[in-house]
């Protein structure tokens, strides 16, 4: 059986698997940036796994009586204090990351449509959503 780690060793296993997000992260937005699809692919599995992995030490740390006697005696807050700072940076540049891949998918509709427009604009239709699509007459049927 594998000797229990110290709440100190418990915290600094927790900050270098912040500190991989950090750089996953960075990582992803120099993807995003570079519009490469093969390489995001990549970076969203690696930071999917290790946010399980952070995940499951969260909840082992959670778990850990020495961890909360500890805590409770004050003696773990400037490495609580670090790691909070840590991910709460990760979570803006997290955030930032969205909001680029939500206006890379808003940029790739507003081609769609116009590629739709100019492709032939009697074939426009509606669906219920309100959003343009190829009527039936581009799948070769006729009203």
């Amino acid at each position: 059986m594998s000797q229990a780690l110290t709440p100190q060793q418990l915290l600094a296993q927790q900050l270098e698997q912040l500190k991989t997000l950090e750089t996953l992260i960075a990582q992803e937005k120099s993807i995003l940036q570079q519009h490469d699809p093969d390489a995001l692919i990549k970076v969203s599995q690696e930071k999917n796994q290790l946010l399980l992995a952070i995940e499951a030490l969260d909840k082992r740390i959670a778990l850990d009586q020495p961890f909360a006697q500890e805590k409770a005696a004050g003696k773990l807050t400037a490495e609580l204090e670090e790691i909070t700072k840590l991910l709460e940076h990760c979570q803006k540049q997290n955030a930032i990351n969205g909001s680029i891949i939500q206006q890379s998918q808003l940029a790739v509709e507003r081609m769609k449509t116009s590629l739709l427009e100019n492709h032939n604009k009697s074939t426009i239709t509606y669906d219920n959503k309100g959003k343009k699509s190829g009527g039936l007459s581009s799948i070769g049927l006729k009203a």
